[in-house]
């Protein structure tokens, strides 16, 4: 979560159009065309950012003659959120509360809370305290300390709960995150598409590489220590099932085995593009909001431009902010088909 003493109103925002939650009570969105204020994560309908103005609290948007929205009550704090928000300052404090510890806090049976903090947060305690602790661990790598101490720091007892508490999260393990996946025997293929001549490459763990009017010239200069092998029948299923999801874009691709090279940050934008639904597009800023940095939309940008995995990672679902097609690798025409063919029409 972005330090909320530093927030612009460019910031506030993107964190309105995301209705991103864990901002409500940091601030109010006052809607001066209709008179009332919201807030962050409210469900109605985004109105016009020239109507729109942010405000501290309830009490100053109400002095601004500005009234409650009804639909999301800001202006009140339901006892179900003083019962979310102790329970998360607990879990911040010390990751290893159980359920039960937590149930006694706020006063609720372990049953009864679990269920009025999923409802709140929108996860459970146990992953709530998951993603903190994973978040620490992505922080510490980013900042340059090693897996050993980042594991640690982060509160857990040994890297095997790590590796399991994020096991199948694009292939990728801490160790892989500071060393970017080197010695990897890379088997490849350059596959006839209605899109052009497609290159697509996999390691023994998944898809790494999915490009267009590439070759393996290109190949070698995005993994310049790897062994690059011609792809024989043992990928020729995989590959099929890559062929079929390029062609038909709003299909899902779940399913198919990824090994990406990244830091920890661009893993994170990666598994966002992969959350967008087939249809829908995304802002950069909207996707740095949802990832709780709604200053990097600079940093989400190069994220995205660092992808090496075109479709399976669908960076084409991400537009300008004024709903404008943007830039792509690739060219502009085959992302304008791209998102055609998912019922988007890009302008």
């Amino acid at each position: 979560m972005t330090d909320t003493r530093t927030l612009t109103d460019d910031e506030r925002w993107q964190i309105a159009l995301a209705k991103d939650r864990r901002y409500d009570g940091v601030f109010v969105t006052g809607v001066h065309s209709t008179g009332i204020y919201c807030r962050p994560s409210c469900p109605a309908r985004a109105p016009l950012r020239k109507n729109v103005r942010f405000y501290a609290d309830a009490v100053d948007a109400e002095k601004a003659g500005l009234r409650a929205c009804k639909r999301c009550s800001p202006d009140k704090q339901s006892a179900e959120e003083a019962c979310a928000l102790a329970a998360i300052a607990a879990i911040r404090a010390d990751g290893a509360q159980t359920l039960d510890q937590l149930a006694d806090l706020t006063g609720y049976s372990p049953t009864h809370f679990q269920r009025l903090f999923r409802r709140t947060v929108g996860l459970s305690p146990a992953a709530f305290a998951r993603a903190l602790r994973e978040n620490r661990v992505r922080e510490a790598l980013e900042g340059g300390a090693s897996v050993t101490e980042a594991l640690y720091d982060a509160g857990y007892s040994a890297p095997s709960r790590f590796y399991a508490d994020t096991k199948g999260r694009l292939g990728m393990t801490a160790s892989d995150w500071r060393d970017g996946g080197k010695g990897r025997t890379v088997n490849w293929s350059v596959i006839a598409t209605s899109f052009g001549d497609m290159l697509v490459a996999a390691t023994e763990k998944g898809v790494c590489c999915l490009a267009f009017n590439e070759g393996e010239e290109e190949l070698a200069a995005r993994f310049p220590k790897a062994d690059l092998v011609p792809a024989g029948e043992d990928f020729r299923a995989l590959f099929d099932q890559v062929v079929q999801a390029v062609e038909e874009p709003s299909s899902d691709a779940s399913a198919i085995p990824l090994d990406v090279k990244g830091t920890a940050f661009q893993q994170r934008v990666w598994q966002a593009l992969r959350e967008i639904p087939a249809g829908e597009t995304r802002s950069y800023g909207e996707l740095a909001a949802s990832l709780g940095k709604p200053t990097a939309s600079r940093a989400v940008g190069g994220a995205n431009g660092a992808n090496n995995i075109a479709v399976l990672i669908p960076c084409h679902r991400v537009v300008q902010a004024d709903g404008s097609i943007g830039g792509y690798a690739y060219g502009t025409e085959i992302k304008r088909e791209l998102l055609n063919r998912e019922g988007v029409e890009a302008q």
